[in-house]
């Protein structure tokens, strides 16, 4: 790294490198088996130089070829964008522990018994059911040097355990399905298969739902699946700099349910989006987002950050060698203070939605979103009746998360990227074809 910036120094005005090397372990199981367990070993460095106020950047993957990567790098800067933003200086970062040396020693034997563990509990329960699983565990060491002094280097272990199965009884079919993922190694199964069983219980029955606005109650996976995308797009600070934000003029103003904190933090210890310094050697932040239903920031990265005339909020993450741009860490939603079971018993008639699928596929920019029922439970007089089958819900989660009845007091962590509480609304569009 030390010789490619040297390299650099004395073509350009300014530089920065960025390597990634990691190795991972996975063993995945399909059709209730043992489908393959594959390591694989990853390197990459990334080269960004500021030549003649222009930027340039450049990539390579595996052995150094550092000529070759300093004149590519040189090359393009001679097309590329206008380089407004200058490379961080020597800065102290937080101390996030991110790292549980205790990853390397877990098996792969242990690990083919984690997951046979757990497609033997699900299928325990419901014999007939076809399973998938997954157990993964990878290490990753970061390094960033830049021409002002700035550099951070960390490693990084991940764990991750993933279960889920397709039952499938002449024209109906369920999906189920669970995933958990720390910094430190996850050895108890049930933190999985504990969720997928409730999903198989709750799913036993079949009910019918009228097409009408009804009120739902998003539990976390439901938040993630159907109302997370729009808003992680609405605070970037890219989209904002672009005018296609619908609340980038609105800081400060209430746009929100009072109930609804948002903020992102990647300080979190263990979580596997937490570092000390983002991928350009930013220290890490917790930057809040929604206060009281208000508008309070959006996410920046070094280019974004001095267009906007402000400071990069440390969320500059990168694709392997690709170049950066802002993006979340980790979204946190304020915990309120109602149960699930107190939510889902104030409903008269109406939904539980666990997963949507494809509402992405909406107006992200504008908030909308529409997406069929892949998991969803129908709630009548305060009570889980039965599945919801060819249930399509949508809706415009600036409305939704405009007025919300409560928010529950139980967070949890879905696929390593959010933390959020089920979320009680009073009015979600329901069609459906029964």
């Amino acid at each position: 790294m030390e010789a490619i910036l040297a390299q650099a120094k004395k073509l350009a005005e300014a530089a920065e490198v960025f390597t990634v090397s990691s190795e991972e372990t996975s063993v995945r199981f399909e059709a209730n088996r043992l489908k393959h367990i594959q390591s694989r070993q990853h390197r990459s460095v990334a080269l960004r130089l500021i030549k003649q106020g222009r930027l340039g950047h450049a990539s390579i993957a595996g052995p150094d070829d550092n000529q070759d990567l300093v004149a590519m790098a040189v090359e393009s800067a001679s097309l590329g964008m206008s380089a407004k933003f200058s490379f961080p200086s020597p800065t102290p970062y937080p101390q996030v522990e991110v790292f549980d040396p205790d990853i390397k020693s877990v098996s792969i034997g242990e690990m083919a018994k984690l997951g046979e563990e757990m497609i033997a509990s699900i299928t325990s329960h419901t014999p007939d059911i076809v399973c998938e699983a997954e157990v993964s565990r990878s290490i990753a060491l970061v390094k960033i040097i830049n021409s002002q002094g700035g550099q951070i280097d960390y490693s990084k272990s991940l764990f991750s355990l993933a279960a889920g199965g397709s039952l499938i009884r002449g024209t109906d079919m369920l999906f189920v399905g669970e995933s958990q993922s720390s910094c430190r190694p996850l050895l108890e199964p049930e933190i999985v298969t504990g969720v997928v069983k409730r999903q198989l219980e709750l799913a036993k029955n079949q009910a019918s739902v009228p097409s009408r606005l009804m009120p739902a109650v998003f539990t976390p996976l439901g938040v993630a699946s159907a109302l997370i995308l729009p808003l992680m797009t609405a605070f970037n600070g890219k989209t904002v700099l672009q005018g296609a934000s619908p609340i980038g003029g609105r800081l400060g103003e209430p746009v929100f349910d009072s109930q609804l904190w948002l903020w992102d933090d990647p300080t979190i210890a263990y979580r596997p989006q937490s570092r000390p310094g983002d991928d350009e050697a930013v220290p890490s932040q917790r930057t809040p987002l929604i206060e009281e239903g208000k508008v309070a920031g959006f996410l920046y990265d070094l280019e974004t950050a001095t267009l906007a005339h402000t400071r990069s909020t440390g969320n500059g993450s990168r694709n392997s060698g690709g170049l950066p741009t802002p993006s979340p860490s980790a979204f946190i939603i304020g915990g309120g203070d109602a149960t699930l079971d107190e939510m889902i018993g104030d409903i008269k008639e109406g939904l539980v939605i666990e997963q949507v699928m494809g509402a992405g596929q909406g107006n992200i920019l504008g908030g909308d979103f529409s997406g069929n029922v892949l998991l969803g439970y129908k709630v009548e007089s305060g009570k889980i009746v039965g599945r919801v089958k060819d249930t399509v819900v949508s809706g415009n989660i600036y409305q939704i998360l405009k007025d919300i009845i409560a928010i529950g007091s139980q967070a949890k962590w879905v696929g390593g990227f959010l933390n959020t509480p089920p979320i009680y609304c009073p009015n979600l569009s329901v069609a459906s074809k029964r």
